[in-house]
């Protein structure tokens, strides 16, 4: 139980994914300007931060969380929905492992800079695979995602000690 308690950032990021998978298949989606919407891309924006965290506790090992996340989902969620949310979730978990990883920027604007750009290319992939693929969907997908990681964003912003600039020693959020 301890070890877990060390690893409560990817232990919520695991848990994350399954939720967002199974919110995808048993929820029904709202149709917003002729674009699928669901209450499951609200939690995505939340995921790219925690993801960002979870590598933070268990390094490059985050890819194997990821997949193991993604495996447990496709237990539990419609299996065409499943492979369009893991395909396009792996890649923009890539992306954000990328720009975690390389670019040596302040923890505080590589949340922003991951989620920003992996929040299209997620969107992009899960409308070409699962459907329809068309801007106005990529649009109400990406302004969803964004709203979720701003959120997360802001509540982790204002819990830290300095307001900007924030030091690479700067601990996940206590959210939960």
């Amino acid at each position: 139980m301890l070890k877990v308690i060390k690893y409560k950032a990817t232990v919520l990021y695991i848990l994350l994914i399954i939720i967002i998978n199974s919110v995808y298949s048993w929820f029904p989606f709202m149709t917003i300007a002729g674009a699928p919407f669901s209450s499951g891309d609200m939690l995505v924006g939340a995921i790219y931060i925690f993801r960002d965290f979870a590598q933070r506790e268990i390094k490059h090992y985050v890819i194997l969380a990821m997949l193991f996340g993604a495996l447990i989902s496709y237990l539990f969620a419609d299996k065409s929905m499943a492979i369009a949310s893991v395909c396009a979730f792996s890649v923009a978990e890539t992306i954000d492992w990328a720009i975690f990883t390389f670019t040596g920027k302040p923890l505080s604007q590589r949340l922003l800079w991951s989620s920003s750009l992996s929040a299209p290319v997620d969107s992009i992939i899960f409308l070409a695979i699962y459907g329809p693929l068309n801007l106005a969907g990529v649009l109400v997908l990406c302004a969803s995602k964004t709203l979720g990681v701003l959120l997360v964003w802001v509540i982790w912003k204002y819990k830290q000690p300095k307001y900007f600039g924030l030091s690479e020693t700067a601990t996940p959020p206590q959210i939960l």
